[in-house]
């Protein structure tokens, strides 16, 4: 008798599990049924409160005639092409004499639509529905087109604020992920440049792309980009930080490692140097990795000019990140602890300047620092006509004013202003150096020169140990690559750069070794007629 209870207790329990997979989240079959008016009241109990959902009722054919429906969101979908190459064809071109069925033949020889495609269950139609595709029922058929007729307001193509240039292209990335890997497309015009769509987020099914490069990206790396994303369950996403944070390496490191820049230029470069690079619908920031802490020296305008003023350049951006992040510190333990390291001249200078201060150096620092914080988050936040002259009278108006008021001293002033106008030179570490700065600064005030040599250290070991999707972070500098080095500290010639970084593609080859210029050896040849 037990056995008899639990073998339908148990047929019960099936019965009920098979039932719940043919349901949707909220209870709502998603099979398909060959009834229209069925697949109606599915439709409609899925989007109980939707005014903004349009559904188009068709009659297909005179004789015979066919029903059926088609669903979309309004403001997602292009209306003049839905009425010119789906609703117009089907209303007047359908032949009922045609052998097969209906759907078939619409699909294959009435819709002028480019791309359509079959789907067996209304969960999948529904998905196409919200990304703005048209979904077409038809009465007695066994599956749904889906025709990608999509449109909706968008921003143009123009130049990126953050990442502006004097020489190169003034393109950016935008919000559409159709038109973001179209401008990659137009650079790399290659085959082998793998495009792989997937769908994060439980909620708002946010569409992403792993683009690379087949035959130079390193297939392990694509693979644990893919694992990574794979593993990311969450019910939304709406911006490439989403991703960054459930990808990245060191999720509570100072350091970033994973790139992100909106210029199809510096994207393409760095997927033909190895790298993949992590699309996201509805944000113009494009996620790349790995990711070096080198890269946040080297600018895409470096490889359009001439490699010496290049090289200039990119040793002012390394010196512009010590100034940043060392120099507050570095003046707060030598006027507190070390001054006989300071001429004399200038030690009367300071100690004139800092007279009547009531509070001491790290007092000083803090306050000034704090207050240039906020007046540049003020200003990144106002509308940028208004945002550029607070920050700029702002600045102007507090330093000159705690100067007079005898809160701090000139030379603070100076040490912070310097510091505030070098951070912005490698604008991919700001948010490391401010950190840093302040974290140098408290070490400075209890331990002088030795607590700043025990910050720096610990940061080293700290980028030492950290990793980039198994790359390591401080390639080329540890480990030592000298093919590395020649991009990092100086910018060769284009001719003379002929490979890849190791660490990041298999196939290092460039281009060939003899593209030296040679002009011809008597000039006067070519003047010859």
């Amino acid at each position: 008798m037990l056995t008899k209870i639990i073998r339908k207790s148990t047929r019960k329990k099936r019965c009920q599990s098979t039932e719940i997979l043919s349901q949707g989240p909220s209870g709502i079959p998603m099979s398909l049924s060959k009834k229209l008016e069925d697949n109606r009241q599915a439709i409609l109990t899925i989007f109980p409160k939707a005014d903004d959902l349009v559904i188009r009722e068709l009659t297909i054919g005179t004789q015979d005639p066919v029903q059926a429906f088609a669903v979309m969101i309004f403001g997602l979908f292009n209306e003049d092409s839905v009425n010119e190459n789906l609703i117009k064809p089907l209303l007047s071109l359908y032949d009922n004499q045609r052998s097969g069925s209906p759907l078939k033949i619409i699909k294959d020889s009435i819709l002028t639509v480019s791309s359509v495609q079959e789907v067996q269950t209304i969960d999948d139609a529904v998905t196409g529905i919200l990304s703005g595709d048209t979904a077409l029922f038809i009465d007695g058929a066994d599956s749904i087109l889906i025709a990608s007729i999509r449109g909706w307001e968008a921003r143009g193509v123009e130049e990126p604020e953050t990442e502006s240039v004097v020489r190169g292209p003034r393109e950016g990335f935008v919000e559409s992920l159709g038109t973001n890997i179209s401008l990659i497309r137009r650079k790399i015009k290659n085959p082998n440049l793998m495009v792989e769509k997937v769908t994060v987020g439980k909620q708002t099914k946010t569409s992403l792309c792993i683009l690379h490069i087949h035959g130079i990206a390193n297939d392990e790396i694509v693979q644990e980009v893919k694992d990574r994303i794979g593993r990311i369950e969450t019910d939304s996403v709406l911006e490439s930080g989403y991703i960054e944070s459930f990808i990245e390496d060191a999720p509570y490191s100072l350091f970033p490692t994973i790139g992100n820049s909106e210029k199809p230029d510096i994207v393409c470069a760095k997927l033909l140097e190895g790298r993949i690079a992590i699309l996201t619908d509805g944000t113009p920031f494009v996620l790349t990795v790995p990711y070096l802490f080198v890269e946040a020296f080297q600018n895409s305008e470096d490889y359009y000019s001439r490699p010496y003023l290049a090289t200039f350049i990119r040793w002012l951006r390394w010196l512009s990140f010590f100034i940043s992040t060392f120099v507050p510190a570095l003046y707060v333990a030598i006027t507190t602890y070390h001054q006989e390291l300071l001429p004399t001249s200038l030690l009367i200078s300071i100690a004139s300047a800092n007279e009547g201060s009531p509070f001491p150096t790290i007092v000083e620092a803090l306050l000034m620092q704090i207050a240039y914080e906020i007046l540049r988050e003020a200003g990144l936040r106002l509308p940028k006509a208004v945002g550029q002259a607070v920050s700029i009278v702002g600045a102007l108006v507090i330093g000159e004013a705690a100067v007079s008021a005898g809160l701090v001293g000139a030379p603070m002033v100076v040490v912070v202003a310097l510091t505030g106008i070098s951070s912005f030179v490698v604008p991919a570490l700001t948010d490391v150096t401010t950190i840093a700065r302040f974290a140098l600064l408290i070490l400075s005030s209890f331990a002088g020169l030795y607590g700043v040599m025990l910050g720096f250290a610990g940061f080293v070991i700290h980028q030492l140990s950290l990793r980039s999707f198994g790359v390591p972070y401080m390639s080329p500098l540890v480990p030592l690559s000298g093919a590395g080095l020649t991009d990092v500290i100086i910018r060769k010639p284009w001719w003379a750069m002929t490979s890849r970084p190791p660490v990041l593609s298999r196939n290092t080859t460039r281009q060939a070794n003899s593209l030296t210029p040679r002009p011809p050896e008597d000039p006067g040849t070519l003047n010859k007629t």
